[in-house]
């Protein structure tokens, strides 16, 4: 069965329910979009129920991580901002009693990257409640010193442990770097290079962009940088960079594992790719020239939809 057809049973069949859109290209032409109708949020607050078209944007939430790390080699390569390898701690000095704490002198930006701080974080608890580390670094007066003092539970680089708050301090350190807050950087230096010229990237109360989920763009726009990826960067963002954040680092499971905030499917079929809240997705089959973009309303739910749509396209 042809993936179009599959991907359309999967539809009519509505095992997908909450799909709010889907395009998948092949070789950079377009070779499929759907759209759906739904409630939709703008990460807490309601949209109420909104019919999705190609002009529609969508919450990324977490997929925003992976944007993040392009903007990292980004300036990386522009001399903007410290490599991997550089100290964390340094990167905030005017935290001096946390850089002078010894229990946090090893970490660097590498680990922030990969997730692998060995901090206290937890992100179970639904995306709504303080109880979740993510909400109250947003609740907090201080993002940065918020996620820096979190208790050392472990050595840094040990274990994978889910973390908004290392993609805070990626955000952080691009917008310091360049001088400009992360949403104008990222327009200049990724969007306006890939033809995409509409946006948002949602604010935390302190004014500053949300790098760990806040992103909100038209899927056929995710589709553009999943491209980019897949074509090795196109010289908006270095060919080495991009090898270097999609090479597996720190196992989550077996056949999949975590690069430089992006997911690496080992497993056949390989496949590298951004997961957010709610079943919103970005996957890069480079094997078959495929970039897959699903966006769905699924929030603080199991992924069914997208899910479904995955394997359908993959063909599962």
């Amino acid at each position: 069965m042809a993936m179009t057809e599959r991907i359309d049973t999967v539809l009519r069949s509505g095992k997908a329910p909450n799909l709010h859109g889907l395009v998948v290209t092949r070789g950079g032409e377009i070779v499929l979009e759907r759209y759906g109708a739904g409630v939709d949020h703008r990460l807490g607050d309601s949209l109420g129920h909104v019919a999705f078209d190609r002009d529609t944007l969508h919450d990324l939430r977490s997929v925003s991580k992976s944007v993040v790390a392009l903007l990292y080699g980004i300036a990386l390569d522009a001399g903007l901002v410290p490599g991997p390898e550089a100290g964390l701690m340094e990167q905030f000095p005017e935290y001096p009693d946390l850089v002078a704490d010894p229990e946090r002198a090893h970490l660097t930006i590498a680990h922030a990257l990969t997730m692998t701080l060995g901090l206290d974080w937890n992100e179970d608890a639904p995306y709504t409640s303080p109880a979740n580390s993510e909400i109250a670094m947003e609740l907090a007066p201080d993002r940065y010193r918020y996620v820096l003092e979190r208790p050392v539970v472990e050595k840094a680089g040990r274990r994978w442990l889910y973390c908004g708050g290392a993609s805070a301090l990626i955000g952080g350190i691009i917008a310091r770097g360049t001088g400009r807050p992360l949403e104008e950087y990222a327009a200049t230096a990724l969007f306006g290079p890939l033809g995409i010229d509409r946006f948002e990237w949602s604010k935390g109360d302190d004014g500053l962009a949300m790098a760990a989920a806040g992103l909100r763009l038209r899927p056929i726009d995710l589709a553009a940088v999943g491209r980019l990826v897949l074509d090795g960067g196109r010289g908006i963002v270095p060919a080495a960079w991009i090898r270097e954040l999609t090479r597996p680092r720190v196992k989550i499971a077996e056949g999949f594992s975590y690069g430089y905030q992006w997911y690496v499917n080992t497993a056949a079929p390989y496949w590298v790719g951004g997961i957010g809240n709610g079943g919103q997705r970005l996957t890069v089959v480079p094997d078959e020239e495929l970039v897959v973009v699903m966006t769905a309303g699924e929030y603080d739910q199991e992924h069914v939809s997208a899910v479904a749509v995955h394997e359908a396209v993959l063909g599962g």
